[in-house]
Formats: structure tokens, sequence, C-alpha cells
């Protein structure tokens, strides 16, 4: 199965339910009084962070996900039911953006972790909510609003301490399932590895940290080029790179030193910091003829780098590894400034609110398209329209005193409408009596 850390998503909130408009009608109670309930709120769509899912697989086939719409309300003062929240769970490593605007929306790091990336509508009033002195018998009534939707797209990025790099074939996997209880797929060919796998190791000390095993890279992986972008996406979150050597040279066929470059070359056009996140060298197959003479070579041109020298597959010096490691992580654990990329991404909590920013539009825009016809729009005035549906005449009266207050009327005047033209305010086309 290949592996999945990309999925883009459109996500839907649902509605809100309309309120009722109803009365009291019961035997000897001739005239009781507005009894329409409200609606139901629509359901939200959150976000959990599960220690138990690797990949985004689950995601990477759906292109929309949407939460229930809440119910309307009822007569004798019922309230609609709400609708269920739709919960989403997805690995820790998950950045979550904006697709339109590259924004991070929230960065899932810990177990449990709960985001609402959009909220459900709320429900709308039934009329009796809008009994007074004045108006006993009230038909006013409000739709539910409208859900949250945002197009997102979600990231995986493999939380380890550290990332075995190195190019293809290296020995990085067998390094893994020496120095770990971790099966990764080992083979004697190139790119054996097309997806990260993760052990837990612990040092003499009893440090315990995490290795994550990475696909090989190759010259122009930051260009997209392999593996590419897949790999040097996941080593953005190791607080420490081990490069992987085969210090054979594939059996002297290769330069040493210039495969190491190539490596760091890579992280580098990737990201600038990657070059400087700290690195431990790992000299492996030292078991094999030629790598002694080629260990020479590259500490000669490395004169002030440590060297750990080992060979995965005769299990030669992995404890000195490990310990290594261990001492290095311990070093930089608390300094949070050696190893991150930039500033904290989002902070992390039990249970956040994604604030939902519509792009601002005009609040009322007003056309004249001709032969007596003028057209109405803008934030302001859908808000208006959706809430206060004109199926009742106490609704027309309170949407036409809105239109006001949102001086459509002057507007209106101001762009040459006159007696008889048509007014079109989405699907209501009215009549402009002047």
């Amino acid at each position: 199965m290949k592996f999945i850390d990309v999925a883009t998503i459109k996500l839907f909130a649902g509605k809100g339910g309309d309120g009722a408009v109803a009365f009291h009608r019961e035997l000897y109670v001739p005239k009781g009084g507005p009894s329409g309930g409200d609606g139901g709120n629509g359901g939200s769509i959150i976000f959990v962070g599960d220690e138990g899912i690797n990949t985004l697989l689950d995601l990477k086939y759906q292109r929309e996900i949407k939460a229930a719409d809440g119910k309307n309300g009822i007569i004798k003062n019922m309230h609609g039911k709400n609708a269920s929240n739709k919960y989403i769970r997805v690995p820790l490593g998950t950045l979550i953006y904006n697709n339109q605007t590259n924004e991070i929306i929230i960065d899932i790091t810990n177990n449990q972790q709960k985001h609402v990336l959009v909220k459900g509508g709320q429900g709308g009033r039934g009329n009796a909510r809008f009994a007074n002195a004045k108006n006993k018998a009230p038909t006013i009534f409000e739709a539910g609003d409208l859900g949250e939707t945002v197009e997102i797209r979600c990231e995986l990025k493999v939380l380890a301490d550290v990332g075995l790099v190195g190019l293809p074939n290296a020995g990085k996997s067998t390094l893994l399932a020496k120095i770990s209880k971790a099966k990764p797929q080992i083979a004697d060919y190139p790119f054996t590895t097309l997806t990260p796998h993760l052990g837990v190791v612990r040092d003499q000390n009893q440090y315990i940290f995490v290795v994550a095993d990475l696909p090989g890279l190759i010259a122009g992986a930051a260009a997209g080029k392999g593996l590419g972008h897949d790999f040097l996406r996941n080593i953005e979150r190791c607080k420490l790179i081990a490069h992987v050597l085969d210090m054979s040279g594939n059996y002297g066929t290769e330069d040493v030193y210039q495969n190491y470059l190539s490596v760091k070359t890579e992280l580098k056009n990737y990201n600038y910091k990657l070059e400087l996140r700290s690195e431990i060298i790992v000299a492996n197959k030292m078991d094999i003829e030629m790598a002694t003479e080629n260990l020479v070579k590259f500490k000669s041109q490395m004169p002030a780098v440590k060297i750990i020298e080992v060979s995965g597959l005769m299990q030669q010096n992995l404890s000195l590894l490990v310990n290594e490691i261990g001492t290095i992580l311990t070093k930089i654990k608390d300094n949070k400034a050696l190893w991150q990329l930039d500033e904290p991404l989002v902070e992390a909590g039990d249970y956040k609110v994604y604030t939902y920013n519509n792009p601002l539009e005009t609040e009322v825009e007003v056309v004249n398209l001709g032969n007596g016809v003028l057209k109405v729009s803008g934030d302001a005035v859908y808000k208006a329209y959706h809430k206060t549906p004109i199926t009742t005449y106490d609704n027309l009266l309170l949407f036409n005193k809105k239109l006001q207050d949102l001086k459509v009327f002057e507007i209106l005047r101001a762009k040459g409408a006159k007696a008889g033209d048509t007014v079109r305010i989405f699907d209501y086309e009215l009549k402009w009596d002047g």
C-alpha cells in the first residue's frame, strides 16, 4: 500500500433547523398562543488526533465530508433535534491547512487532541420567541443558519526524534530493525523503503526515543524527483538527523563524501534550516572490504565531525550508536530552538475551534440591469434573505425592515428604481412601489 500523506477535502458543517410557525390548539382553548419551536443546531466537523492511525488513506479518496443538518422546530414549543457532530480521526503529526489561503489551521500532535474545523449552523427561532405585548400571535420565524464550509489540505509529517537519512540502499532499514523491534522491509535493492517506519529505542540510561527509517533520497528530491517531497516532508519533524552512509561506496563504485554532500544539498534546497539541524554521521557497512579505506578518506574531508562506525548487518557498535544518539537528544530535547523550523505553528490543546473567515465582500451591492430590473446582493443582504424567509406576511414586513436598515431602499432610488420595477434579491423577485 502506498504511503498516503496528503489529502485535500471540502468540509461542510450542517445547517441549523428552521424555526416553526404554530399555534396552540386544544379543546376549550380557542385562542392558544404561538407554539412554534426552535430549530436544532447543525452538526460540526471535528478532527481528532489518533495515535493508532498511521496514514491519511481514509481521507485520500473523500472529496468532501458533510455533517448532518439540525431538525426543524415543531409544534407545542418542541425544539428540533440537534445534529450529531462528525468526528474525523487523523494520525499524529497531521498539519491542516486552509487550501484556499494556505493558512495553517491546526497542527495535531497529541493523542485525542480535538479541533473544530467547521461549526454547524445555529437553529432558527420559532414564532413562540417573537410574541410580545403588541403582537400576541406573530407568524415570524427564522431559518437556521448555514453551516460553515472550508476546503482543507491535510499533510502528514512523521513524528520522530531521529530521522535516518541517506541514499537508497544505505542500510537504514537494517539499522532500524537491529536497534528496535520495528520490522521494515529489507532487501538488496534501492527504494526498498517506500514508506516511513518507526521504531522505539532505549539507550543505556533508559532514555526512550523514536527513530524513523525514511525513504532514500536521490539528487533532485527537493524538486520532487523520486520520492522527493514525500521524504522531505517527514524529515521536518525530526530533532536529530542521522546520516547513514554506505562506507563501502557501493562496493567502490561511488564517492562516499559526494553521496553525503548530495543528501545535504537536498535538505538545504527543500528548507535551508534543515541543513542546520543537529546531525550525526553513521558510517555503515564497515564489515565490507574497502569501507576502512573509504572511511580514512572521508575523515580527512570531514575532520571536525564525529563519526560512529557500525555494521547493521553484523550488529557491530550498535549500542555505541544508540547511546550517542540518546546523549545528543538529551541535550536538545528542552531547547526547541535547536530543531524547530519556525515559531510554534498552532498551540495544541484539548479542544480548539477554528475561526472561520469568509472572504470579505461588499455588504450591499445594487446593479441596474436595465429594462426595469435591478439586482440586489451582498453579504449583509444574503444574511437577511436566508434568515428571514418571506413565506408569512410578518416575515415579509420584517424582511423589508432589515432591507431598510441596510439602506437598500436609498441605494435603489439612487440607482434609478421606478414604481413597478422588478427587484431581484437572490431567488426573490419583488415589485418596487417607490
